[in-house]
């Protein structure tokens, strides 16, 4: 699916496997690849925390094995600017790099992780983003994993892209990096595997791009 909302911004949707996909691609044809791939952690269908409450989601069973080295391949060739969260989990397949972020959820010895970190493709400094769980539950999370908006947005900052630019999240989920995409005047190429999800993510983007620009704020 391909579409252009009031804001004149190209956003082209694929369900299927993103493997088949970036092969099609051309070398550095993005601008930016900004992406959370499945951790191969075993996620269930109930996530959550007891002190905030569970929540049933849809059980696909998408995080039951980490992707293979070739996505992560294809990810480096096509990209000029990479951020991959849960960088720590592929340390594997990618190559060494100084700059890594990390999401501080400003909480602390809960049962989740105090925080996640992303691998960068840049030779630069490492940056930390303190936006708290709290404030993350506000948006209703759709997706066991899904980021808050902001910390898309402050992504794209990190790695200086520009209004215009074509960001692509082959591993899309509930679509959030599409709506931050959308929300400060970038094209997204975003890609799903899992129908349920593809179909909340193609619903907040289409959602996001009937609405008027927002200011961009980020946090440095």
């Amino acid at each position: 699916m391909k579409s252009e909302g009031m804001n004149k911004l190209t956003v082209e949707l694929h369900l299927g496997d993103c493997l088949e996909v970036m092969r099609s691609m051309p070398d550095k044809s993005v601008d930016a690849v900004i992406t959370d791939p499945p951790y191969g952690i075993n996620i269930t269908g109930i996530w959550g925390d007891a002190k905030y409450g569970y929540r049933q989601y849809a059980d696909s069973g998408w995080d039951k094995a980490r992707p293979a080295k070739e996505y992560f391949d294809e990810i480096l060739r096509i990209g000029k600017n990479i951020i991959i969260w849960g960088g720590n989990y592929f340390t594997d397949y990618l190559p060494p790099s100084s700059q890594w972020l990390v999401w501080d959820k400003g909480q602390r010895q809960f049962s989740l992780a105090d925080g996640e970190m992303a691998w960068v493709n840049h030779s630069k400094a490492m940056r930390i983003y303190s936006y708290p769980r709290a404030a993350m539950l506000k948006e209703n999370g759709l997706h066991p994993t899904q980021k808050p908006i902001t910390l898309m947005k402050w992504c794209m900052e990190i790695v200086k892209l520009s209004e215009g630019d074509t960001i692509l999240d082959p591993f899309m989920g509930s679509g959030t990096t599409g709506v931050a995409c959308v929300q400060t005047g970038r094209n997204f190429i975003g890609i799903e595997i899992d129908p349920t999800y593809f179909a909340i993510a193609e619903r907040r983007i289409a959602e996001a791009q009937m609405q008027p620009r927002l200011p961009t704020e980020v946090q440095e």
